[in-house]
């Protein structure tokens, strides 16, 4: 995909990224699956759920794009999300799961729309399969034996955590990992705390 883009053409994507602590966190749980498994690409980006997947746009119009992501959060009031342990997409992929979450999918949703509508962009989930909210930790780099001997060791483990969600995230793609380029914050904001509860792993 990046050596398709035309020369002002950046990639972008859009996402929820946890806040620090637990950024921090995920982030050692995907060096601890780099290390120990030999999976390093989630490293390219940020601990995140994504909202719309990466997709071509002008760098001379990130003015529009942006400002049709802050006009679409204006309504929006902060919730939380919980995560509840780990789950995978056999045989690459293993990450750490939300509690399902109305909130959550009302989101998506109304990021996609947004794209839709005031940007001409479709492609809001992969290939057509919907919506999975979900915080990657081993990506495809992962090979299958080593999948396998990972998944017998996340599969029970406990993962308990949440995190306030009050912001989207704007990522842009720097040619070779994915940088932050604007938090996006909701325009209602409650009484609720802004913060985090730390993961509290096991073994």
């Amino acid at each position: 995909m990046v050596k398709n883009l035309l020369r002002d053409e950046k990639l972008y994507f859009v996402a929820v990224v946890p806040p620090e602590p637990l950024r921090g966190e995920l982030h050692e749980l995907k060096e601890y699956f780099r290390d120990k498994y030999y999976s390093s690409k989630s490293l390219n980006s940020p601990p995140h759920v994504t909202l719309h997947m990466p997709f071509k746009w002008r760098e001379s119009k990130e003015k529009k794009l942006l400002t049709a992501l802050e006009e679409s959060c204006l309504p929006l009031t902060p919730f939380e999300v919980a995560l509840k342990g780990f789950a995978a997409f056999p045989p690459r992929v293993i990450y750490a799961e939300p509690v399902e979450s109305p909130q959550l999918h009302d989101l998506q949703k109304t990021v996609a729309r947004a794209m839709r509508l005031s940007l001409n962009l479709f492609n809001a989930d992969y290939q057509g399969r919907g919506f999975h909210p979900h915080i990657t930790l081993a990506f495809r780099d992962l090979k299958k034996p080593r999948f396998h001997e990972a998944w017998q060791e996340f599969e029970n483990k406990p993962l308990k955590a949440s995190f306030l969600v009050d912001n989207i995230c704007l990522l842009k793609h720097n040619g070779s990992t994915w940088d932050i380029l604007q938090e996006l914050p909701f325009g209602i904001i409650t009484s609720a705390e802004k913060g985090e509860r730390p993961a509290e792993e096991t073994e």
